[in-house]
């Protein structure tokens, strides 16, 4: 089975774009060192590696992804705690440097973001699925995201009909 392999190749881009994600925000805000960066960058990937192992599933994008969503809310994640702890930065300084209200999602094929409860949901990365039988078809976040982004279109489109 699939899941005996090390860490998943398949997992690496998504991986990538939210740990680059995370570090772009505390790079930006300054205070943090290139040194303490690279640590924190190297502990998050591999606890993010390891937490994900045998909950990824490529062939059902959505399945498990309230177990991969990284999630701050005047608290942070353990994940990024952990992390944060080998790179020798406290979590009062990562909570100040961080949004307040911080909703990851680490997706096969897709990571995406939202700050504040009410934000809108962007896309930081996507890579097209393997053509099979679920190709062209629209994950429940998707179809969330897409009814999310536009509910007073529906709306409209409802009352005109």
């Amino acid at each position: 089975h699939s899941q005996r392999r090390g860490p998943r190749a398949d997992m690496v881009p998504e991986i990538a774009a939210a740990v680059g994600f995370l570090s772009g925000l505390l790079r930006t805000r300054g205070c943090v060192s290139e040194q303490q960066l690279q640590v924190f960058s190297g502990a998050l990937r591999e606890a993010l590696t390891e937490h994900y192992r045998h909950h990824w599933f490529p062939e059902k994008p959505s399945k498990g992804s309230g177990y991969r969503c990284i999630r701050i809310n005047q608290r942070l994640d353990p994940l990024l705690s952990r992390a944060a702890g080998q790179g020798g930065l406290a979590v009062p300084q990562l909570l100040q440097l961080l949004p307040r209200e911080l909703t990851l999602w680490v997706d096969p094929y897709e990571v995406s973001y939202r700050i504040g409860e009410d934000g809108s949901i962007c896309v930081l990365y996507q890579a097209s699925k393997p053509a099979g039988p679920y190709g062209g078809m629209l994950t429940c976040k998707n179809q969330m995201m897409l009814g999310r982004s536009s509910p007073s279109k529906n709306y409209i489109m409802t009352v005109s009909s």
